[in-house]
């Protein structure tokens, strides 16, 4: 299992979801896993962007985490 954990709280949306669009984009074949660390304390914004609006074609499955303020993304 090849894993990529990516921090994107704090950041503004357009930042994270830059930020996001460019990993996916860029990352191994190999890797099957994307741990987004989004936070939730401060505010919730990324969080449902990650979960409900994020879309990629390796996307296979987006997990919640027993962390609230982690998302799982199973890649094809």
């Amino acid at each position: 299992m090849n894993n990529i954990t990516i921090d994107l709280h704090n950041m503004p949306l357009t930042q994270a979801k830059r930020e996001m669009q460019k990993l996916l984009k860029s990352c191994s074949t190999k890797t099957d896993q994307i741990t987004v660390i989004h936070g939730y304390h401060n505010g919730d914004v990324i969080l449902k962007y990650i979960r409900t609006q994020l879309k990629h074609p390796r996307i296979r499955q987006k997990i919640v985490s027993l962390n609230n303020g982690e998302t799982l993304l199973l890649l094809n």
